[in-house]
């Protein structure tokens, strides 16, 4: 079976401090996104995959190169929720074979992604799963605030985990899902299908597979690109 990514890249990256969104950010000469697209081109196993950018976007067609199985749709909405859900719709229009199978939605910013935790995570949807996310568990101790910044008190952090991405999901059930909340009020993919009932299961993850965040961030993404290639 072949499986279809679709990377929402519609944010500005207001947070990353940069004159252009952080996903066309240059590290290790490439644009953030396009390194994101690439190594999912890499992968066999990907069949289609889709980004979904802003309307307004005027960064993409200058210095992005689409894989050959690759689309682009100028459906970003609001939020994240929004264009993933923008996205799904678009393809199941053009493609609508794709909603007989899985799809695994993947921040643009998250360009380190090491294959050994994309392979865990197919291996989790080879066992059945209804869902299945990268996630890792958080090991600083996590203190809960009262308002004022002071601590209230201190969360037991053993059956927490810190969400990555990608969070695969069957085509149609992350639609409906989307289709179903207030889009508001989701930040991920999993939290969306946890809402009609849907247990996603934790998938272990990678710390290298970091989210830019901030502009500090791209040292470290630039580190990990190199020591991954061999560099």
């Amino acid at each position: 079976m072949k499986y279809t990514v679709l990377i929402p890249a519609a944010g500005s990256g207001s947070r990353f401090g940069s004159v252009v969104p952080k996903q066309y950010v240059s590290v290790c000469g490439k644009p953030v996104l396009q390194h994101t697209l690439d190594l999912f081109a890499a992968d066999e196993r990907i069949g289609r995959i889709a980004v979904v950018i802003s309307p307004q976007d005027e960064w993409f067609d200058g210095c992005i190169r689409l894989p050959a199985h690759a689309l682009v749709f100028r459906k970003g909405g609001d939020s994240r929720a929004e264009t993933v859900a923008n996205g799904l719709a678009a393809l199941a229009d053009r493609e609508p074979h794709l909603a007989e199978g899985w799809v695994l939605v993947h921040d643009a910013a998250r360009c380190c992604l090491p294959r050994e935790a994309l392979n865990r995570l197919f291996t989790a949807i080879g066992q059945g799963a209804d869902g299945a996310v990268l996630a890792v568990k958080v090991t600083d101790t996590v203190k809960y605030q009262d308002g004022r910044q002071r601590i209230s008190h201190t969360v037991p952090r053993d059956a927490l985990w810190q969400a990555q991405t990608p969070q695969a999901f069957p085509f149609a059930l992350l639609r409906h899902a989307l289709s179903a909340v207030p889009l508001a009020e989701i930040t991920d993919e999993a939290s969306a299908a946890e809402r009609l009932g849907v247990r996603p299961l934790l998938v272990e993850g990678d710390s290298r597979n970091i989210k830019l965040t901030h502009s500090s961030d791209l040292s470290l993404a630039e580190w990990l690109l190199q020591t991954q290639s061999g560099g």
